[in-house]
């Protein structure tokens, strides 16, 4: 299949601007409601977005689902729910701007795990992109500035979570098929979050029920248009486009929220993508000396 990265490019944009969009839902109901039954509802809905995906397949539901990696799915999965219930907390306490910022370094670790979980070798130019992004998210951060909470940890905790199930999501690549990637680790995040969210059920506001259909909706265009960029062009073609969720989310957060971008946040944010546009371009250069 001939690859077309003009369009992957601006399917990624959309990708990002849809995501953001879940992102601004996501903080006003986990502020409205708690965290676990705002994150169940997500769930659920993706859950069903899998299956019907699943039910589609031209070889057959059994046969779309066959996998020789079960546990490794389902750490996978605890992964992936741990990391979006601590980032949608975050935004309930820090806002999206912020929360976003730190969690911009995410690519940064995985390329750093990705030397003893996969055995890759890391060149010394990725070591500093590593490192040029840490010195970013201490700029956000800035511990001993007087500024600094434990909340702020809450991305940099949901980056690096999911820093692993990326690492983890690359090592099960190479031995399975990617729909099984795809779709055990949403069934088994959906299942316990329905074990941690029912517990937790509120009543929801007529209109609020508007707003979680809106949230559902971004959740499912989000990531089925994240399958679509994939398909449509080359990945570090269209990977450099993923930072622009950062300038959706600040634009939600500025306008919707009243949020602030202060100018130590911009700075780091600035830092981190450049060095992670100088990792993924470290990435596609062959090492020298």
């Amino acid at each position: 299949m001939t690859k077309d990265n003009r369009r992957g490019i601006w399917l990624m944009v959309a990708t990002v601007f849809a995501f953001a969009c879940q992102d601004g839902f996501s903080r006003h109901l986990a502020e409205t409601y708690n965290t676990l039954m705002v994150v169940m509802l997500r769930y659920w809905v993706f859950a069903g977005f899998v299956l019907v995906l699943a039910l589609r397949r031209p070889e057959g539901f059994r046969a779309a689902v066959q996998t020789t990696r079960l546990p490794l799915h389902a750490l996978r999965g605890l992964l992936l729910v741990a990391e979006i219930v601590i980032i949608v907390w975050g935004y309930t306490l820090i806002g999206l701007i912020e929360s976003h910022a730190v969690f911009a370094v995410c690519p940064l670790i995985v390329v750093a795990l990705s030397g003893p979980v996969l055995g890759e070798t890391i060149t010394p130019r990725r070591w500093l992109a590593v490192g040029l992004g840490l010195l970013g998210v201490l700029i956000i951060l800035r511990p001993g500035g007087g500024v600094f909470s434990w909340q702020a940890l809450l991305p940099l905790a949901s980056a690096t979570l999911f820093a692993l199930y990326s690492v983890l999501t690359r090592l099960t690549a190479g031995v399975e098929r990617s729909f099984p990637n795809f779709f055990w680790p949403t069934i088994f995040g959906a299942a316990l979050m329905t074990v941690l969210g029912l517990p937790n059920w509120q009543a929801v506001a007529p209109f609020d029920w508007l707003l979680i259909g809106a949230y559902a909706a971004t959740a499912v265009a989000s990531n089925w248009l994240m399958l679509k960029t994939y398909e449509a062009a080359e990945a570090s073609a269209v990977q450099p486009f993923a930072y622009l969720q950062i300038v959706f989310v600040s634009v939600i957060g500025v306008v919707v929220y009243g949020e602030h971008l202060a100018p130590a946040v911009a700075l780091g944010v600035a830092i981190v993508v450049t060095a992670g546009l100088f990792a993924l371009t470290s990435e596609r250069k062959p090492a020298h000396g």
